[in-house]
């Protein structure tokens, strides 16, 4: 077992300063796990895990990624691990009550007091996609940036739906949270990561502190985001930049793509991978560690001169005007002169014709 979550590069890298921090908060402690040092006045990137989940095993691979290590040396990571989700937590007493998916969102304004941490950018992947954005709705002077992975933000729960999928299975929990997080494609092709993570979500998660989280989730509320309207919604809006990110064959498109449709247009971009079902983190760490990049880089932080020497890469030689020089090949005429916007459609248009090359 423990081979094969290194073949995945789930285990931990070569480890920057971290520090691991129990946070008293209104609801309850929370485990959160500090990489790096803050950076002044930059924002920090703080991830929430899925269901099923804890942070090493829904973020590892993406943050072990070469071009994630990149970022990461201009910006300190906060990993949050959902209550008792974290390796080798204890169980949970008797009678005690799970806090609600809203009060899970209201336990990250104590995480940052107690971090000293003004503003973040957040990685959400499921049910920690829908508490960042919760958490950004009730606090959006905190968070500069979500990037929401296979986020669902309506209130119907998910294991009905499961469930059904799995006629003729016997619908276990963990059964129930494989088919959240995979295809049925992949669920019968895709055995090494597949057996990998039945075993962690098996073996490693305590299972009655598992049915908690996964309770709070099934009976979340709907999100009630909506798009602006002036004068109008306030309230409902989220005002941050979103990247929504999707395998194009998950379990979660249908969620995404409503999400996109209740976001505000100028401020979101929809990334839907190919060749990608679900965990797009760990499937094409690549891709989205490439996205990532970008998406920093249109607000403002890192340097654009990468990208440049990235997206020449794509270009062929052609005459120009004065000269032979380095130009776009026809078809891709149109991220060339993207480039000159600085807008961040161009900067997946380059990840997705890059890939899709290859």
């Amino acid at each position: 077992f423990l081979a094969s979550f290194s073949s995945l590069n789930l285990v931990e890298a070569a480890p920057m300063f971290t520090l691991e921090h129990d946070i008293e908060t209104p609801h309850g402690v929370l485990h959160v796990t500090m990489r790096g040092i803050p950076k002044g006045n930059r924002p920090i990137i703080l991830t929430y895990h899925d269901i099923g989940l804890n942070h090493k095993s829904c973020f590892n691979t993406l943050f072990n990624y070469e071009d994630m290590q990149e970022i990461t040396q201009h910006f300190a990571v906060v990993h949050v691990d959902a209550p008792g989700q974290q390796e080798a937590a204890p169980p949970f007493p008797s009678g005690y009550r799970y806090p609600t998916m809203d009060e899970l969102a209201e336990m990250l304004p104590s995480v940052m007091t107690q971090l000293k941490v003004n503003s973040v950018i957040g990685i959400g992947v499921g049910a920690g996609a829908y508490i960042l954005t919760r958490f950004a709705l009730n606090n959006p002077s905190l968070v500069e940036g979500l990037v929401l992975i296979d986020i669902d933000p309506c209130a119907e729960g998910w294991i009905d739906w499961a469930a059904s999928k799995l006629s003729g299975w016997t619908s276990n929990l963990v059964d129930i949270i494989m088919a959240h997080h995979f295809s049925t494609d992949e669920l019968t092709e895709n055995q090494e990561l597949i057996q990998t993570y039945r075993l962690h979500i098996a073996q490693d998660i305590n299972q009655d502190n598992l049915a908690l989280f996964c309770g709070s989730y099934q009976y979340r509320r709907d999100l009630d985001i909506e798009r602006p309207i002036v004068g109008l919604n306030e309230d409902t809006v989220n005002t941050c930049p979103a990247l929504l990110v999707v395998g194009d064959t998950s379990p979660a498109v249908d969620a995404v793509v409503e999400c996109n449709s209740r976001l505000n247009p100028t401020k979101t971009t929809l990334l839907k991978m190919a060749d990608c079902g679900g965990l797009p983190q760990v499937v094409q760490p690549g891709k989205l560690a490439e996205a990532f990049k970008y998406f920093v880089q249109g607000m403002g932080y890192m340097q654009l001169q990468k990208v440049l020497r990235r997206v020449v890469g794509l270009f062929s030689p052609e005459p120009v005007a004065g000269g032979f020089g380095m130009r776009p090949a026809a078809h891709e005429r149109r991220l060339w002169d993207a480039v000159n916007t600085n807008s961040f459609s161009f900067v997946l248009f380059a990840v997705c014709a890059t890939h899709s090359s290859q």
